[in-house]
């Protein structure tokens, strides 16, 4: 009895290596993000000098192969990572998330002349990769893309792209974009991955969207005018594209659920010291038992997060057969209810927490699209009942 108790108490504890990990983070985060994250979110501002910082500390390639400048750490180790960078900014956190995953793709589908020529200059962010799936008319559906990939030239030497990507993150901004292009039939099986620089002939970028949070990172479209891109960009071959997006996307919701973790976690922080320093009817609000449920139950639903998040992380890096069923139910649990604190967390602050200068609303904005992203939260159900149902 004692034996299975330390052995499910030591699954969840970080290693000397990892708690290291966390705190290098959040080191860089408190000096380097947070100061200026509520100045970026009001002036739309794309803090690119700073993202590149974090090329020297492992973060452009974290589990990208070490003989290409990547850190070579696990889905954990990123988790803590991205957790800590939300923390002080969600938004700054989720772009170098994105930018992880591409990177990653080009990592994991690429020919070794590939990821040569891409992954040093991406791994220590001197390059910045966005990740180009959705579509104006083809999002939960991705398999409907319909941004056409035409070989061309001499001996088929050249892709003709034509078509546009929307919600890009990073667009306009990035020096590479890996993106899904209909190469034959129609769904999944006619979709392949190009990998196509700034400069290509025929690429530009729509008007940066309004939008309700995320402010400090662009979102555009992509559009592909008669794009030139050269065929050696292709991604382990036509028809593998779908794959490939799908296979990116389990890494990628454990990081955004891991930046809705962080920016939740703070927001409970910033509620706690608030509770503790506002008086009404002659004492602090934090001594009030109706208040002090709600704190209890913010807690408890960001442990319970951070638990099932890591859990599946730890699922992803021993590839487990059912990483992906995982994957998905922490995606949507941690996104939802991290929220949820969050919307809580303003609540604790009144009117005070409408108000842009206590921090509290940026990240309620913030993690709001985080329901929606790498596959909506409605998307993550039909994931999870259909491995039940399979089952």
């Amino acid at each position: 009895m004692d034996a299975a108790t330390d052995a499910t108490a030591s699954q969840f504890e970080l290693n000397e290596d990892q708690r290291a990990i966390q705190e290098m983070t959040a080191g860089f985060a408190a000096e380097r993000v947070a100061p200026y994250a509520l100045d970026w979110d009001r002036e739309r501002h794309f803090p690119a000098n700073v993202i590149r910082e974090t090329g020297p500390l492992g973060f452009g390639g974290i589990y990208i192969g070490e003989d290409v400048g990547g850190s070579g750490l696990g889905r954990l180790d990123a988790v803590l990572i991205f957790e800590a960078l939300a923390a002080a900014c969600p938004a700054f956190s989720s772009f170098i998330s994105i930018h992880n995953m591409a990177t990653w793709m080009i990592d994991r589908f690429g020919d070794e002349a590939q990821r040569q020529r891409f992954l040093p200059k991406l791994t220590s962010l001197e390059w910045i990769a966005s990740y180009c799936l959705t579509e104006p008319g083809a999002g939960s559906d991705a398999a409907a893309l319909k941004t056409r990939a035409t070989r061309t030239g001499g001996n088929g030497s050249d892709y003709i792209v034509n078509g546009a990507k929307q919600f890009i993150s990073g667009a306009g901004e990035s020096d590479v974009y890996v993106a899904m292009v209909r190469t034959g039939e129609d769904g999944p099986k006619g979709v392949s991955t190009l990998v196509i620089p700034k400069d290509a002939p025929g690429l530009s970028f729509g008007a940066s969207e309004n939008k309700m949070g995320w402010h400090m990172q662009p979102t555009r479209q992509v559009i592909f005018d008669d794009c030139k891109v050269p065929a050696e960009n292709l991604l382990s071959g036509e028809g593998e594209g779908f794959k490939i997006a799908m296979a990116g996307l389990d890494g990628g919701r454990l990081n955004i659920a891991a930046c809705s973790l962080g920016g939740a976690q703070s927001a409970l922080d910033k509620a706690l010291a608030y509770a503790g320093e506002r008086q009404a009817f002659g004492k602090s609000i934090d001594q009030f038992q109706a208040l002090q449920f709600k704190l209890a139950d913010m807690e408890t639903e960001l442990s319970a997060s951070r638990m099932l998040l890591y859990a599946a992380a730890s699922k992803l890096d021993r590839k487990a057969h059912d990483a992906g069923k995982w994957s998905a139910m922490a995606k949507r649990f941690v996104t939802d209810t991290c929220f949820d604190v969050a919307n809580e967390a303003l609540q604790v602050h009144g009117g005070y927490g409408y108000l842009h200068d206590y921090g509290v609303e940026k990240i309620v904005r913030d993690l709001r699209v985080h329901q929606i992203l790498e596959g909506t939260n409605e998307i993550m159900r039909v994931i999870i009942a259909r491995s039940l149902i399979g089952r």
